[in-house]
């Protein structure tokens, strides 16, 4: 527990961290990469080059220094991270790095106003949260080891198939080369894949676009476990990502290697399922489920679906695709598959920008821009005890919320999953 007078300082400098938070955290990522380079292999130069990550450090300072009395709201944010973390290996030595770094940006963006008492008193306060991490941290370790067929750290998969599901989306049906058992995982959840710097066909000269992240060292990305437990495969449905300037100033590294680099055959390294976006289809067994669906978003939705079906073969579902076209649509048979099958799941397929041959085919529902209209209909039902699982880009699911939000749902029923660094998504 913090001191009433620790307390004190964090409430009354809280708002000017909120106001400098950015420019803080900014300042904490230049620092600490600069002098620790070998922690850029935690980190996404994309989410660096972009600013996304130090908006979602920032976010969450600013979310911290607010609650800083009643931890007990942040429970949601903390597990995300503390799963984060855990899909990349952090470990508890980590943490005073990070405290280091942080109190340094703090005090040179703030100045003559990060006194002693100020910094002591945040240091505290950062050492607090670290210490629930680390512990939280540690308990997902203990149960991804230990269960029946869990490890810790990296595992060498096999790359057993590699299937096209739309133009730029491709499954890689992973088998553990020991030949021994996989784990459970909650539907919805993801894996971590790692390659070696050297990787066979991977262009380095290519790794960061600033020169600032080191040449060779790549970062493991998530990726969504795309079909349901009890399989003796891992599937993960990867997007091959394009240079987009305010993201990213080149193609994705690791997406275009899967891509073009990767095989039948060849092996990956591949860290335990983590994630705390699932489904347990027992519990929302009573209810109605709306799925919302934007582009690579099908992927961890499409878990859920499989499972629930399984499990729960009688409940109502509805799944909703919202992408620009069946060239876009990843999954597309599988759905249809699906739906056939199960009278219970109905599919609404809206197409932005429809081709000729969806048009002759009657191959989607609805068509046209995604806007509010278009969501409340959509997401609109006259059961109350409807649970929303949407993922997609954020924009979309700002929308999405918006939408609910104007249907006066209430947010304990809406879930969602956010691809890369979460940032702030307002929910009314």
């Amino acid at each position: 527990m913090l001191s009433s007078a620790t307390l004190s300082v964090v409430r009354s400098t809280a708002p000017a961290l909120a106001e400098h938070a950015q420019s803080i955290t900014k300042q904490f990522y230049q620092l600490m990469l600069t002098e620790h380079p070998e922690l850029w292999a935690y980190f996404n130069p994309a989410h660096q080059q972009s600013g996304r990550q130090s908006m979602a450090l920032a976010n969450a300072i600013v979310a911290y220094a607010t609650h800083i009395e009643n931890l007990a709201v942040l429970l949601p944010a903390v597990e995300l991270i503390a799963q984060k973390h855990c899909s990349l290996g952090v470990q508890p030595e980590h943490y005073p790095i990070v405290g280091k770094y942080l109190l340094r940006a703090i005090r040179d963006v703030l100045g003559g106003a990060a006194t002693d008492d100020v910094l002591t008193a945040w240091g505290e306060a950062y050492q607090l949260l670290a210490d629930i991490l680390i512990e939280r941290e540690a308990a997902i370790y203990s149960e991804q080891q230990s269960q029946p067929g869990g490890w810790k750290g990296y595992r060498t998969f096999v790359v057993e198939r590699k299937v096209p599901e739309c133009e730029t989306i491709t499954s890689f049906y992973l088998k553990p080369a020991d030949h021994q058992s996989l784990p459970e995982f909650k539907p919805g959840q993801y894996i971590t894949v790692k390659l070696p710097p050297q990787s066979k066909g991977f262009r380095s000269s290519e790794e960061g676009g600033t020169g600032e992240f080191p040449r060779g060292l790549l970062s493991p990305r998530n990726y969504s476990l795309s079909d349901q437990p009890g399989k003796d495969y891992f599937r993960i449905s990867v997007k091959r990502e394009a240079a987009r300037e305010e993201i990213a100033p080149v193609d994705g590294l690791v997406s275009n290697h899967l891509h073009d680099g990767i095989h039948e055959g060849d092996h990956l390294e591949v860290g335990p399922p983590c994630g705390e976006f699932s489904i347990d289809p027992a519990l929302a067994a009573q209810k109605r489920l709306v799925f919302v669906a934007g582009g690579v978003g099908i992927t961890p939705l499409l878990s859920m679906l499989k499972t629930v079906i399984a499990e729960q073969p009688q409940q109502p579902i509805r799944f909703i695709v919202l992408t620009r076209n069946s060239g876009s649509h990843s999954h597309r048979q599988e759905l249809i598959d699906l739906a056939t099958r199960c009278p219970q799941l109905k599919l609404h397929l809206h197409y932005s920008q429809p081709l000729e041959n969806d048009r002759q085919e009657d191959g989607f529902h609805t068509q046209g821009p995604v806007n509010q209209n278009l969501l409340k209909e959509l997401l609109a039902t006259q059961a109350t005890e409807t649970e929303y699982y949407f993922c997609g880009p954020s924009a979309l699911m700002q929308e999405i919320i918006s939408a609910l939000s104007e249907l006066q749902i209430d947010p304990s029923r809406i879930h969602y999953e956010f691809f890369g660094p979460k940032v702030a998504l307002t929910i009314a």
